[in-house]
């Protein structure tokens, strides 16, 4: 599986770099590295992310030779406010890098030009690099991501019927990017029409109640996606609620354990995911890299699967690891 292998790619990413850096003189100090992740908000799947970066903290250590830490900072909740005061919160300890999931990059914007005045360096994760912003990304293509899942949603109506949308959190160029793919592939098929949208702000309940008052509202409603990964199970929960298993399809994003299980129970039909550890590991990887002076890549895709009924128990072994 996908998962398997990006480990594996990872940890041979990590042992070539550790190689040419160690080869190079650079990396021979026993001094502490510390990182710090800073996501959107307090989250399952960005817990996953952090999983990731700690497997490579604890790696890197093995490897260097040294301490290597990851301070996993995240806000309350996804207000670009409170995210920036988490971000400057943590440039003050002089880390030796950040990586960030911007809720708003306009608004974040300033902070981390400031960060950067420190010479601490900065990546963005799960999020596209803003225009002119020189930032690393690490993460995968939104909108291809968005466009199987809308595509699969198709396929499970014959390319009939009407369907929903729940957005994300507006401002987050990821969720943007999605929900704008959802429209465009749901527009090739001419029988159906998108006749709702909700806003679930990637919060489970604010999305139960939207998607709740969409059904009530669409009876006939036949099909649901969504742009962020707190979403789906919101949705699930409504259409439990609602009595309408199977009645109406849902095609989520991510693979969360909650979310396995829904599909596993035929809550939601399937979903289309990224790889949320392997965004951890990476985001350490090029934390690392940069704190050395290295040139890293602008983007370092993690890629993307699809959970459906047939591998679903596959996944929810892999996700006890």
């Amino acid at each position: 599986m996908r998962k398997i292998g990006y480990f594996i790619a990872a940890m041979t990413a990590c042992l070539a770099f550790s190689t040419a850096t160690l080869a190079s003189g650079k990396a021979k100090s026993d001094k502490p590295l510390h990182f710090i992740v800073v996501p959107k908000v307090v989250h399952p799947w960005f817990d996953e992310v952090n999983k990731g970066a700690q497997e490579e903290a604890a790696l890197l250590s093995e490897q260097l030779g040294r301490k290597v830490t990851v301070d996993f900072r995240a806000p309350t909740v996804g207000d670009v406010t409170e995210q920036n005061t988490v971000l400057s919160q943590s440039a003050a300890t002089k880390p030796d890098g950040i990586a960030f999931d911007p809720v708003n990059w306009d608004s974040n914007k300033a902070v981390i030009e400031e960060i950067q005045a420190q010479g601490i360096p900065v990546i963005i994760f799960d999020a596209p690099s803003p225009k002119g912003s020189g930032l690393t990304a690490v993460g995968n293509d939104f909108a291809v991501q968005a466009a199987m899942a809308s595509d699969y949603l198709a396929k499970l109506l014959d390319g009939k019927g009407k369907v929903a949308i729940m957005q994300g959190i507006p401002t987050a160029e990821n969720h943007r990017e999605r929900y704008e793919a959802h429209v465009a592939a749901l527009k090739k098929y001419p029988g159906i029409e998108i006749v709702a949208e909700g806003i679930g702000n990637d919060n489970i309940q604010e999305a139960q109640s939207q998607a709740a008052g969409i059904i009530a509202a669409n009876p006939d409603l036949a099909g649901f996606v969504c742009c962020d990964a707190a979403a789906p199970i919101g949705i699930a929960n409504a259409i439990k609620e609602a009595g309408k298993v199977g009645k109406i399809k849902l095609v989520g994003l991510e693979n969360l354990p909650d979310m396995l299980e829904l599909i596993k129970d035929g809550s939601m039909q399937a979903a289309s995911c990224t790889v949320p550890r392997v965004q951890g590991s990476m985001s350490v990887l090029m934390m690392w890299q940069a704190s050395l002076g290295v040139k890293i890549p602008a983007i370092v895709d993690t890629g993307i699967d699809f959970v459906t009924p047939e591998n679903v128990d596959e996944w929810i072994e892999l996700m006890k690891e």
